[in-house]
C-alpha cells in the first residue's frame, strides 16, 4: 500500500473531462483516474463524477480518503475560495448560479476541500513544477473547451481583484464573432473548443465537407475533443485546419497584446488543445504574436506545458494547505 503520509488529491474540472490524481508530498502522481464531464444534470451531477473520479484515482494508489490532508480543486467559472462555491462556469451544464461545490465533494469524500482557478492553478503547477521553472514571470494559456489565462509576476500569481488572466476574453475583432461569455469578438469565440465546434457544426449543416463527425462518431465520442481535432488534422480535413489555424491566428493576436503590457519572459502554451498539438502549434502560435510585438528584439520563450495532462490536477493538490514549497 503506497505511503499515506503527505498525500494530496487533485480535481481539474474541464468542459470534456474531469481528471483526479493523488499525489505525494513532492507532487509526484501516485494514482490517475479521467471520467468524462456530465453533460446533463447540472453542478450536482459534476460534483459527484468529481468524487467518483477522485475515488478512483486513490483507488489507483492503493491509498484511502480518510487519511489525505485534503483535496484541492481547479474549477472554471467565478470561484469563491473562501465560500467554496463556483458560479458563471459557463461550459458546464446548467451552472451559473452559485453551487456549493467545496461542501458536496467534503461531504462525499469526508476530507477538507481547497478550491482555486483552474487555470490558475495549471499555471502555478507549472510555475513551480514544470516548464515555468526557470522563470520569475510568464502568462500560461490554456487553450482547451475555452481559453483560460494565468499570471506570474516576480515570482507571484497576479489575481488582481479576481478576474486576471482571462486572456480568452481580450479582444480580437471588434464587433466580431459571439464568444459563449456573451460578449464579441474575444479570442475565445474563435479559439475555445467549444466556439470552434459550433462553428464546424453550422459549417457542416450548411453543406461544409468535413470528417470531423464521422471521426467523431467512430471514436464513440460526443463532442469534438482535442483527440478529435487531431485526428482531423492527421487525415488532412481542410476544415479542420482552417478552424484550428484561425483558432491560432487569434490566440497569437491575443497573446502579443497581453506580453507588449507586462512584458513577461515566457508563454506557456497548456490545456487540452495546447498539449494535444504540442510544439509545432506552440511555434505557429509564437510566429503569429510576433507580427504584434512591441518589443520584438526580446520577445518572450514560448514553451509547451510538460506536465501534460496532469497539470491542472497537480496544480489542484498545491492548493491544499502545507502543498507549496517554500
Amino acid at each position: 500500500m503506497a505511503s499515506k503520509a503527505k498525500l494530496r488529491g487533485g480535481i481539474d474540472l474541464g468542459g470534456t473531462k474531469i481528471q483526479a490524481v493523488v499525489v505525494d508530498a513532492d507532487s509526484k502522481v501516485l494514482g490517475s483516474a479521467r471520467h468524462p464531464t456530465p453533460t446533463t444534470g447540472g453542478p450536482a451531477a459534476v460534483a459527484a463524477e468529481m468524487a467518483g473520479a477522485l475515488n478512483e484515482a486513490l483507488e489507483d494508489a492503493d491509498a484511502d480518503a480518510a487519511k489525505l490532508q485534503g483535496v484541492g480543486v481547479g474549477s472554471p467559472g467565478d470561484v469563491d475560495a473562501k465560500a467554496g462555491t463556483v458560479a458563471r462556469a459557463g461550459n458546464l451544464p446548467d451552472w451559473e448560479r452559485p453551487f456549493e461545490l467545496g461542501k458536496a465533494l467534503s461531504d462525499a469524500l469526508g476530507t477538507p476541500i481547497a478550491l482555486g482557478n483552474d487555470v490558475g492553478v495549471a499555471t502555478e503547477a507549472e510555475f513551480q513544477l514544470g516548464s515555468g521553472d526557470p522563470y520569475q514571470s510568464l502568462i500560461g494559456v490554456f487553450w482547451g473547451t475555452g481559453v483560460g489565462g494565468g499570471i506570474i509576476l516576480d515570482g507571484k500569481q497576479w489575481h488582481g481583484r479576481g478576474g486576471a488572466g482571462e486572456i480568452g476574453h481580450v479582444v480580437v475583432q471588434e464587433d466580431g464573432a459571439r464568444c459563449p461569455c456573451g460578449r464579441h469578438g474575444c479570442m475565445e469565440a474563435y479559439a475555445g473548443r467549444g466556439a470552434m465546434e459550433a462553428k464546424a457544426r453550422k459549417e457542416h449543416d450548411d453543406g461544409r465537407k468535413t470528417d470531423l463527425f464521422k471521426i467523431m462518431k467512430k471514436h464513440d465520442r460526443v463532442r469534438l475533443t482535442s483527440g478529435i481535432w487531431q485526428r482531423a488534422l492527421d487525415a488532412d480535413d481542410k476544415l479542420a485546419h482552417e478552424l484550428i489555424d484561425r483558432a491560432v491566428d487569434a490566440i497569437g493576436t491575443a497573446v502579443a497584446s497581453v506580453v507588449n503590457v507586462l512584458d513577461v519572459e515566457a508563454v506557456i502554451i497548456g490545456g487540452g488543445l495546447g498539449v494535444r498539438l504540442g510544439e509545432p502549434y506552440a511555434k505557429k502560435i509564437e510566429k503569429r504574436a510576433r507580427k504584434n510585438l512591441f518589443n520584438d528584439s526580446r520577445p518572450p520563450d514560448f514553451r509547451v506545458a510538460s506536465l501534460g495532462d496532469f497539470g491542472g490536477a497537480i496544480g489542484a493538490a498545491l492548493l491544499v494547505d502545507g502543498a507549496r514549497p517554500s
